[in-house]
């Protein structure tokens, strides 16, 4: 597995490469990691037809977790993929991203949008994110991850030890492997993450693929 420091802050970004063709980059959504891609179906047939490069964002899997919420802005995943995109020598990329993964896909498309050929959003906003990380998961979630680490946060969402089933297994399993002290970092960087202005969203020309849900 490849591994690069972040631009930003020197903290390890692992990500893998697999298949061959066109540039397409996965970008897991928050307290998941790149494996969800595969677990979940995607990465087979993707690989097929493109050069699929799934990404760890810092905090999330095998990258780096700082446990400031200042490591945590959009700059600093944007800075962040352009640096893996700069590793494998990809001028140009499709993005896919899921929740913050696609935020973070339309940050780089609004930023950089010449190193964007088209973006998928998948569950992604450009709205304003306070209150949404209580929305999302439940009410009062980042002081339960602070006080109660990552078991309060599976109990907060009835994952709790008693859960059934494959994939609720899967997902208390993915969310216990988790560094608490980031995830608090994170949603709170989250929460004070603001809107992205209409008229800079109509401005965007990169090709944009939006899926709610």
């Amino acid at each position: 597995m490849p591994v690069i420091p972040s631009p930003v802050d020197g903290i390890d970004l692992r990500y893998d490469v697999t298949g061959s063709g066109p540039a397409l980059v996965l970008l897991h959504g928050s307290v998941l990691s790149r494996a969800i891609w595969r677990g979940l179906g995607y990465l087979a047939p993707l690989a097929a037809e493109h050069t699929v490069i799934r990404i760890d964002l810092r905090g999330h899997g095998r990258s780096g977790a700082p446990h400031d919420p200042a490591a945590y802005t959009q700059g600093a995943f944007v800075a962040d993929l352009l640096a893996v995109l700069a590793a494998e020598g990809v001028g140009r990329a499709a993005l896919l991203g899921y929740s913050l993964g696609a935020r973070v896909a339309l940050s780089t498309a609004l930023r950089h949008p010449g190193r964007v050929r088209r973006l998928v959003s998948l569950g992604g906003s450009a709205a304003g994110q306070h209150g949404a990380v209580d929305s999302v998961f439940f009410p009062g979630v980042i002081d339960a991850v602070r006080d109660g680490g990552m078991e309060a946060f599976c109990a907060g969402q009835g994952l709790g030890p008693e859960v059934e089933g494959r994939r609720a297994r899967a997902t208390r399993t993915a969310f216990l492997a988790a560094d608490p002290h980031a995830v608090a970092a994170l949603l709170s960087a989250t929460d004070a993450t603001g809107a992205v202005p209409a008229e800079q969203l109509a401005e965007c020309t990169v090709p944009a693929l939006w899926l709610a849900g």
